[in-house]
This record gives structure tokens, C-alpha cells and sequence, in this order.
């Protein structure tokens, strides 16, 4: 596995919903009353920035390597290096001038570079604070003459800076929901397998609280399983389900019509005195779901179905065996 140091050499993947569209920009830059004057005080500042920019990025990362936090993402030299000249582009970006959807897909990445690299947010808006103060400083003194346009070009550069950090941060928690996201889809396909007992047998043993998404997920498996393997007879145990609600119930009956429109038939095992109860009290109509006690009798049913029979030689159980006509 890559190191944090590593992994932010890697080129981050652009989540294509991040990405804004022309409308947008422009409402973000409305929004911050960022115009065309401050593109002009920006400009004008740009052979100054090119001056001090090596000497405010050494002092930046030398502030960064004083916390153990962000030092343990530029321990290799090498990085360092790329990274320093990475930020230097980034810093010299802030005054030339054009802020175009090219400069926007450029910052919306950067956020994703933080994301990827599990930099805290809180390190990340403190960088540019740093920022800020070490431009402010070197801005004053350039402008000591002219302290308004000092002002004025710091506000203008503040302006852009928010707009760096709003869509930094929101492909920072794009990527992070969609991390999320992805993470609770696998949890949920392990927590719900689909197991072939044996030919034409399938188990659907359900774990845990059943929501909507869960259950829709549920049966499309089920289904997928069920055209994959043949089957012709599913035990669904709901032994682990500590409740189920009307949706989640016409869920599954659902799911036990589409399987018998494939040609399998359902069995429900596990049912609970409480789930029964509730069931009932609810008015769920129950009359084509075949339900059986517990899973061993709900298996044992299911070899039934498929014509097998379990033979006992020598003490031993067997495998299920197809019983002669």
C-alpha cells in the first residue's frame, strides 16, 4: 500500500460531478463579488508574486514540517521537492490572470489530491491561512506608499482564495461521500451473499436491519443468483432480522414473486414470534409465502422439493441423494 507521501504524487481521478459548469462558475464568482477590477489588481501584482514565491513557499512548508500531522506526508525528499514546485505553480496561478474553467477543474483537483491523501480539512484550510498572512505581509511592504491598492489587491486575493477553498472542499466532500458510499455497498454485498447449498438450492441468509435500498438491493442478487445457478429452490433465513416493516416486507414478497416468475420456489425460514406478530398486525398478506420454523427444517423441506433425500450409512449422514421413480 502507498505511503500518505506517495500517494499524493498520484494523479487524483476528477469526480466528473465536481466539475462545474460555466453557470455555475459565475454565480460562485457573483457570489464573492469577485470582478473584473480584481482580476486587474491580481494581474498587476503578478511580476511581485514571481519575486517573493520561492521565499514564501520555503517559509510555508517549513511551518508545515514543524507538525507531526503534516510532516508525515513529506518525509521523502523527493516529494518534497514535487510538491514545493507544485505549490509554486499553484501560488503563481493566484495572480496571472485568468480564471477560466481550465483554472477551475485545476483547483476542483486539488481538493481530491487532499481527499486521496487523507489530509485533515483542518490542516488544509490552515495552510491557507498561512497563505494569507505570509502574502499580507510582503503585499503591505511592496505597497507601503500606496496602502489603499494594498488593501484593495489583498481583498481581490482573499476573493480568490475562498473560491480555491469552496471548490477544494466540496470535491473534498464529493470524494469523501463518495468513498462512503462505496464502502457501505460492499459492506452490504458481504453481509447479504447468496450461497448455492448445492444444485438447484440457494441460501439467502439476511443479517441485520433490512432498509429500503438494503432490500431492493437484496433482491436484485437474489434474482441474479438465481438465473447464474438455475435454481429452483431458495430458503431465505431471516433469523438475524431484528424487524421488518410493511415496506420491507412487500419487499420480499416481492422478491419470492419474481423468483417463482423465474421458475424457483421460496421458502422462509427464521420468522421470529415478534416478526410474526407484526406481520399479522400489519395486514401483510402472507397466503404464497411457503414459511417454515427454522433453517434446518427449511432446507430439509427444500431437498424435498428438489426430489433428494438424506441417507444414513453407518451412523454417518450423507449427501443428499435423488430419489429413485
Amino acid at each position: 500500500m502507498a505511503s500518505p507521501s506517495e500517494r499524493f504524487l498520484l494523479h487524483p481521478m476528477l469526480p466528473e460531478a465536481a466539475i462545474t459548469d460555466d453557470k455555475e462558475i459565475h454565480q460562485r464568482k457573483e457570489f464573492l463579488e469577485f470582478r473584473d477590477e480584481d482580476v486587474e489588481r491580481l494581474q498587476g501584482i503578478n511580476e511581485l508574486a514571481k519575486k517573493y514565491a520561492d521565499d514564501v513557499i520555503e517559509q510555508f512548508y517549513h511551518h508545515l514540517l514543524q507538525f507531526e500531522e503534516t510532516r508525515t506526508f513529506f518525509r521523502e525528499p523527493r516529494v518534497l521537492a514535487r510538491v514545493k514546485e507544485l505549490q509554486r505553480e499553484y501560488f503563481l496561478g493566484l495572480t496571472q490572470g485568468n480564471y477560466d474553467a481550465q483554472y477551475i477543474a485545476n483547483r476542483v483537483s486539488i481538493g481530491a489530491v487532499h481527499e486521496r491523501i487523507d489530509l485533515p480539512v483542518k490542516a488544509y484550510l490552515g495552510m491557507y491561512n498561512f497563505y494569507l498572512r505570509a502574502v499580507a505581509s510582503r503585499l503591505f511592504e511592496a505597497f507601503k506608499e500606496a496602502p489603499d491598492r494594498a488593501l484593495a489587491t489583498f481583498f481581490s486575493l482573499m476573493k480568490l482564495t475562498f473560491l480555491d477553498i469552496g471548490l477544494a472542499i466540496d470535491t473534498y466532500i464529493y470524494s469523501r461521500e463518495t468513498t462512503i458510499r462505496e464502502q457501505q455497498e460492499a459492506i452490504r454485498e458481504l453481509s447479504t451473499p447468496v450461497l448455492l447449498l448445492r444444485e438447484g438450492l440457494l441460501l439467502l441468509p439476511i443479517i441485520g436491519l433490512i432498509d429500503n435500498q438494503r432490500a431492493r438491493q437484496l433482491t436484485e442478487q437474489l434474482l441474479h443468483s438465481v438465473r447464474t445457478n438455475r435454481a429452483k429452490v431458495i430458503v431465505i433465513d431471516i433469523t438475524g432480522v431484528p424487524s421488518v416493516d410493511t415496506q420491507v416486507a412487500n419487499h420480499l414478497i416481492q422478491a419470492i414473486d419474481a423468483a417463482r416468475l423465474m421458475g424457483a420456489r421460496t421458502i422462509v425460514t427464521g420468522v421470529s414470534p415478534e416478526i410474526a406478530q407484526t406481520l399479522v398486525t400489519l395486514g401483510i398478506d402472507l397466503s404464497r409465502v411457503t414459511t417454515v420454523g427454522d433453517l434446518q427444517n427449511g432446507i430439509e423441506q427444500a431437498e424435498q422439493l428438489l426430489g433428494l433425500t438424506v441417507v444414513r450409512v453407518d451412523g454417518a449422514a450423507q449427501p443428499p441423494q435423488a430419489r429413485e421413480s
